[in-house]
């Protein structure tokens, strides 16, 4: 697997429709994007002297083994994957009280026969910020925090963590989020269609091309280990946003495993 630091490879950038644009979760056939695919250098960040971290770069990999055996399974990871994943971020946040939002996504790799056959189960592969300061504040407003207590703080965390083994043919990348621009991030609709009828849909942030942004990865990761970013925090010291996207990484062996992978979103609570 060998000792790369950068890999060149393409990210799908977004720039601005004369229209609301849309992404589609199953059918892709109905996005309206305005998407380019544009070379980029991507650190393999393993070998930082300091790791990336969620208070600096707004992401980090974390040692996480889970006890599911088949995460094809639902009902084993409904069963068990939530506690784990709060478990988790109250333990790396620190935070008060932690709370899963919504259920764990599988995703595949084009070259397995399992992507886009499940529900929402294609790598994205444009960069996107899951939701935008205004979902942010929304969902805030309507979130089951714990009652009769004051709220100073709430931070919204996607985990992230490949199911098949290393090397990764379709890692994900990360981008540092000091180093994105507000002007970078542009407005797209996240439209969750099932069956040919939309159920529910939200602003998220989808991302405009800059040269100053730092892209990021974890090669060869293990289903021993998750990679944990920031999608929202109404804490302005802390970073907020971590823009991410599918690539291929041009070092992998042509029969590598194609990659799975498992994902779930949580929200961390800081009493007043």
């Amino acid at each position: 697997m060998g000792d790369r630091r950068t890999v060149t490879s393409t990210l799908g950038f977004s720039e601005l429709l004369d229209q609301r644009m849309e992404f589609f979760a199953n059918d892709n056939r109905r996005d309206r994007m305005n998407v380019t695919q544009r070379a980029v250098q991507i650190e393999n960040v393993r070998h930082r002297a300091t790791p990336p971290s969620l208070e600096k770069e707004g992401f980090a990999l974390v040692p996480h083994k889970s006890a599911i055996t088949d995460f094809r399974d639902e009902s084993e990871v409904e069963r068990i994957h939530p506690a784990e994943i709060v478990d988790l971020l109250r333990h790396i946040s620190g935070a008060d009280h932690v709370e899963v939002t919504g259920r764990a996504i599988l995703r595949f790799g084009e070259r397995s026969g399992e992507s886009g056959a499940l529900d929402n189960s294609r790598p994205a592969r444009y960069v996107h910020v899951d939701i935008s300061d205004a979902t942010g504040a929304l969902f805030n407003a309507q979130s089951q925090a714990p009652p009769g207590r004051a709220i100073r703080r709430i931070a919204r965390y996607n985990v992230w963590r490949a199911i098949t083994p290393p090397p990764q043919d379709v890692p994900l990348a990360v981008c540092e989020s000091a180093s994105v621009a507000r002007d970078d991030l542009l407005p797209a609709w996240a439209m969750f269609d099932r069956d040919g009828e939309v159920v529910f849909s939200f602003e998220a942030w989808v991302l405009r091309y800059n040269r100053s942004q730092r892209w990021a990865y974890f090669a060869d990761m293990t289903p021993h280990e998750a990679l944990v970013f920031k999608t929202h925090d109404t804490d302005p010291n802390y970073p907020s946003h971590v823009p991410h996207g599918a690539f291929d990484d041009p070092t992998c062996p042509e029969n590598a495993v194609p990659r799975s992978s498992v994902e779930m979103r949580g929200v961390a609570y800081w009493y007043a």
